[in-house]
């Protein structure tokens, strides 16, 4: 295995979810939803694989009558997300 390239972010849409996070405070699902262009069912299971793992936080409220998930990044997702992205470009750059 190349040091520091992290399993959990395999999937492009676990990228996609890390990214976004990173650059928002908080995202709802329905943002997040359009923003990646998948389905309700593959985004909740990524989320809550990454939920599980503590580097995303999850808050759920009523606005109104209607519910509303918003996620952010966690300092170990940062942490975590921030090794794989500088392992990813050490890859690149031919430095592993």
């Amino acid at each position: 295995m190349i040091e520091g390239i992290n399993k959990a972010f395999e999937s492009r849409v676990r990228l996609g979810i890390m990214s976004a996070l990173m650059v928002n405070d908080w995202l709802d699902f329905n943002a997040m939803k359009s923003l990646l262009d998948v389905t309700d069912g593959n985004l909740s299971s990524h989320i809550s694989a990454l939920e599980k793992l503590k580097f995303i936080d999850v808050r759920k409220e009523f606005v109104g009558k209607r519910p509303k998930t918003s996620y952010r990044v966690t300092p170990l997702g940062k942490r975590s997300f921030s090794d794989h992205l500088n392992a990813l470009e050490k890859l690149l750059n031919g430095l592993t």
